[in-house]
């Protein structure tokens, strides 16, 4: 057993959690309390989900069970073999994950682009501020209003819920989250229409004169092309689209104008083909109120955790898309911490794919519907197994991951790697703490804590871009004509649940509608979209609106019915640009 009595968590979330050891004794564990992004408790997944979960124990090789070192002299075969492929998830977030990138470089392998999550709301924040800078804890902590737009904090982000004490909210969603039944005020705009809403919000502040002039002629001087911009889109129709009026746009202003106020905009607004015009337009209008720069002000979205470092696993390989890969083009595939036969869209494409490879190898820790396709499978370490460091995309607080179980099962990412330099008599490899003290050693410090080296106090408090010297550029245009077009089909959201991180643990077989859809509840129901069918459990829940059903992202064949397209811009997956019909089985 390690000695260390803390470590971090390493799930896909938001919060990075501190975790403390109680009387050093793993798996009895609590959040640490004194961590200023965490409150003391830890979730679901820490305590319960990670531990109750089987863990894939052996190799495989053939569907045969093998010893480790016979299944990694496997690897080491089916890599001597031209074209290969890494394709990597976001089932462990530390930064050792990387590590075999150097090994792909070395053989000249090809690794992924773009992403299945936040890539086009990345693209759309580049677009205005030339660099997403993360929005430190303690602003929002000052912030008179909040704005929580397309974020479920209570299922994404529960431990920002403390600093939201105290403040008056805003909630815009298609859903009534559980937030937004505790909000002041609830827009439940119809899907889609994200970007819509901001223009028209932007376009009643230059009505009212309440923008930000001073700010704007030193740090966004071509705000008036954006006042000539916003007339170009006409109110009333678009008012009616969206679903709201003139006197619920008001009420919105009331928590906009004349104090301090942060937007939490989360990932379900840009989970579209025009994803990145969304976050762009949302940061135009918070720019139009002069909320960058300032204290208590600010948009939070997911910010680039790696901005500021010189990250030692960045290597010039070949990239193809991870949102259409075309895994058939390579002999060698290797999954490392993902689940693409489920988690990627347009699964009949995907796993057609995934079936025309030569050596599928799947390294991981659960038994999915990509390790039971692989030739080889190699099981991995969990994050308390071995060292690692965890950035944050939700604060600017960074972790050491310390190894604080010892275990006879898998295989670590550095191991792994460091197996194959050494199959292939490979030079280069460094050690395993040469890499941590890479990354840590580049952060700042406050105290004990290390922070992240791209950390300002005040984002953009000197301008934009880079080198802090550029003016923020306004949304200038739009190509979408989607609102013309009549398609009474209902909308597919797909959001995270609190049961479950994606594919990994806890799997549904549900599909939630408004009670007006004419379904009953437990009533078997065919879903259909232009990519395939799919038969759920109808769950009733009023809080949706009325022309969308809810089909949470670990649900069995979801992504049956979602498209193989990506982004117009940041090479994201457009998981909700899907309409389904309903029917009786």
């Amino acid at each position: 057993m390690a000695s260390h009595k803390n470590t971090a968590c390493g799930l896909d979330c938001y919060d990075a959690c501190k975790i403390v050891l109680k009387e050093g004794a793993f798996p009895k564990m609590s959040g640490d309390a004194e961590h200023p992004a965490g409150n003391g408790a830890l979730c679901t997944f820490l305590n319960k989900s990670m531990h109750e979960a089987p863990r894939i124990e052996k190799a495989r090789v053939n569907g045969l069970e093998v010893s480790l070192d016979e299944a990694m002299e496997a690897v080491y075969h089916a890599f001597t073999k031209k074209d290969s492929l890494l394709w990597r998830g976001s089932g462990n977030m530390g930064v050792m994950q990387e590590v075999s990138n150097l090994f792909m470089e070395r053989v000249e392998g090809h690794l992924t682009k773009g992403s299945l999550c936040d890539a086009a709301g990345d693209a759309g924040i580049v677009e205005g501020r030339g660099v997403n800078k993360g929005l430190p804890l303690e602003q929002i902590k000052s912030a008179d209003s909040v704005i929580i737009w397309g974020r479920n904090i209570t299922v994404t982000n529960a431990h920002l819920m403390p600093f939201l004490e105290g403040k008056k909210i805003v909630v815009i969603d298609p859903v009534k989250t559980a937030i937004a039944k505790k909000a002041d005020l609830h827009i439940q705009l119809q899907p889609r229409t994200d970007y819509y809403l901001a223009l028209m919000l932007a376009r009643l502040v230059f009505m009212e004169d309440s923008q930000a002039t001073e700010w704007l002629e030193e740090f966004a001087p071509e705000y008036k092309d954006f006042y000539e911009f916003t007339q170009e889109h006409r109110m009333e129709p678009i008012l009616e689209y969206i679903g709201t009026d003139l006197g619920e746009m008001g009420r919105v202003l009331n928590y906009l104008r004349d104090q301090k106020v942060v937007f939490l905009v989360g990932t379900g607004v840009q989970k579209y083909s025009t994803g990145a015009a969304t976050l762009h337009a949302i940061d135009s209008l918070a720019a139009l109120l002069g909320l960058f720069g300032a204290e208590g002000c600010g948009v939070h979205y997911l910010s680039d955790s790696k901005l500021g470092f010189v990250n030692p696993f960045e290597v010039p390989c070949k990239r193809v898309s991870k949102v259409v890969t075309k895994f058939s083009d390579f002999g060698t595939v290797l999954i490392q911490g993902g689940n693409p036969a489920e988690s990627m869209p347009d699964t009949k494409r995907v796993c057609e794919e995934l079936e025309k490879v030569e050596d599928l190898i799947y390294f991981g820790l659960y038994e999915n519907e990509t390790s039971k396709r692989a030739k080889i499978v190699i099981p991995a370490k969990n994050f308390f197994e071995k060292e690692d460091v965890r950035l944050s995309y939700g604060h600017q607080y960074v972790e050491k991951m310390n190894k604080v179980a010892d275990s006879e099962i898998g295989i670590s990412e550095y191991d792994f790697t460091k197996y194959l330099f050494d199959a292939f008599n490979l030079a280069g490899l460094e050690s395993e703490q040469y890499y941590i003290d890479a990354w840590l050693t580049q952060c700042k410090k406050q105290g004990e804590q290390y922070i992240s080296p791209a950390y300002e106090e005040i984002p953009y408090k000197n301008g934009f871009g880079k080198e802090g010297d550029d003016a923020f550029e306004f949304i200038e245009d739009y190509a979408d004509d989607f609102i013309n077009v009549k398609d009474e089909r209902f909308w597919l959201l797909s959001p995270k649940t609190n049961k479950a991180l994606n594919t990994q643990f806890k799997r549904d077989n549900k599909v939630q509608m408004h009670p007006d859809a004419g379904y009953a509840e437990g009533e078997k129901v065919r879903l259909s979209s232009d990519n395939g069918n799919l038969e759920l459990e109808v769950v009733l829940n009023a809080d949706l609106h009325a022309n969308c059903v809810v089909v949470t992202n670990n649900t069995l064949g979801l992504n049956i019915l979602t498209p193989s397209i990506v982004s117009d811009e940041g090479e994201n997956a457009c998981y909700q640009e899907a309409k389904v019909t309903l029917s009786k089985i």
